[in-house]
């Protein structure tokens, strides 16, 4: 019988990527006239019992004093909330679905806002723990309910104890707060989650740093809406790339290297390149990038790469060929699009593809040499594995077959193998 596994989940800036009070803050402060510096003393106190420099109790007292806050700000708040979930989160709507009795809410945060939130995703109110406000007969916030362990320094610590939960437990946030469960002894691992933002002080102390929901599920083996987390691709950006570019790329999750030049172990490393107009990137180089999945070229590549050789070597080129869009985000858009979707619309060497999202479905990517009877292969080894296609999408350029296949979830992991086997097979990958 296989352990049951918790997952210790934080709220504020981990499940949302906000804190929480200080958009209520921003709410019930809207027409003070001292509006900013009480939002600038909310945050220096949301950020000090972060960093563990504060006690959590004492900053709560002075949060919730400085709010000014009532029901009505709430329910703005929460529609605020729901939009602001963390985007590795959102995509991963099926994993709280498929393990809704093992996920925990723990939160310094409260149950009025939180629970409305995380119901979305299947998360009962019976297993979030968080604080409760205490209303006045008007339904002003007057203070909280100080004799919930929650609103304590080491809180979550004794909060945890209470409940003495079986089998393993994992913790998931980006505060002392949650960094404190595992110094206590009372988690297994805990995981640093840095998307939205990043405390040296508690990340120099994780197991291991989560920049998205993603990572945490891959490395740990759990089913995921992405095959392979983005914040793993490296993206490099080469030469004098406008800083709006490779923000794209990196606001989008990737994670971008910035270089004057690029050689070595870096073309080796690379998932992603893009390229300031002007420098040469040659077929030898392009050899040595085995994991190179698409370049971006902002200008002409023409005489600079080889998009033929790219091609045959599976890598779909996006570029600038009258110089309008450099000053825009069209390269890195196309970019993220291909490694997202697998859109190669507007590439400078691939078919022209652009293919709607599918849910509840897995997206295969098979690069080949278009040669008579391969696509057969290719559809008798989902035959062979018993797959059903949900859909599938085909386009052939200079002697290089594109296809996408949407296939059924289940499926046995040799099918993959197996299709990478394919004789004539350039490129593979599972999208997500």
């Amino acid at each position: 019988m296989l352990m049951k596994t918790n997952y210790i989940i934080d709220f504020d800036s981990t499940f949302t990527q906000v804190e929480a009070l200080d958009e209520l803050a921003k709410i019930s402060l809207k027409n003070n006239p001292d509006r900013q510096k009480f939002l600038n003393d909310i945050a220096s106190l949301t950020n000090l019992a972060m960093d563990g420099k504060l006690s959590f109790r004492e900053s709560l007292v002075r949060r919730v004093q400085l709010l000014h806050a009532n029901r009505d700000h709430l329910d703005i708040l929460i529609k605020k909330l729901k939009k602001k979930v963390s985007a590795s989160f959102s995509r991963n709507k099926d994993f709280f679905k498929e393990n809704s009795k093992d996920v925990f809410i723990v939160s310094g945060g409260f149950k009025e806002f939180i629970c409305p939130v995380v119901a979305n995703y299947h998360i009962s109110p019976e297993n979030v723990y968080a604080n409760t406000f205490l209303f006045d007969v008007e339904g002003n916030i007057v203070g909280f309910d100080e004799g919930n362990p929650l609103s304590e320094e080491g809180g979550k610590v004794k909060l945890l104890k209470q409940l003495n939960l079986e089998g393993t437990i994992y913790g998931i946030g980006d505060g002392y707060s949650d960094f404190q469960l595992k110094e206590s002894g009372m988690i297994e691992k805990f995981y640093a989650f840095t998307e939205n933002i990043q405390r040296e002080s508690v990340s120099s102390k994780a197991d291991h740093i989560a920049p998205t929901f993603d990572e945490f599920l891959y490395i740990n083996q759990l089913p995921r809406a992405i095959s392979y987390p983005k914040n793993r691709i490296k993206c490099f950006v080469v030469g004098n790339v406008p800083n709006h570019a490779s923000k794209f790329l990196e606001k989008d999750g990737f994670q971008t290297i910035a270089l004057d030049s690029i050689e070595g172990k870096d073309l080796s490393d690379a998932g992603m390149i893009i390229f300031e107009n002007g420098i040469e990137f040659t077929n030898e180089q392009i050899k040595e990038a085995s994991r190179l999945k698409t370049i971006g070229y902002l200008g002409n590549s023409k005489h600079k790469i080889d998009k033929d050789f790219c091609l045959k070597q599976g890598i779909v080129l996006f570029d600038d060929k009258k110089n309008k869009w450099r000053n825009a985000d069209f390269i890195p858009k196309r970019m993220a699009d291909f490694i997202n979707n697998g859109d190669t619309k507007m590439s400078r060497n691939f078919p022209n593809l652009k293919v709607p999202l599918m849910d509840n479905a897995h997206r295969l990517i098979h690069i080949h040499e278009n040669i008579p009877g391969i696509m057969a292969q290719i559809n008798s080894t989902f035959r062979d594995n018993n797959v059903n296609i949900v859909a599938q999408f085909l386009m052939t350029k200079n002697g290089i077959g594109y296809v996408i296949t949407d296939i059924s979830r289940k499926y046995d992991k040799k099918l993959l193998t197996e299709l990478k086997s394919v004789a004539h097979t350039v490129k593979f990958r599972v999208l997500y």
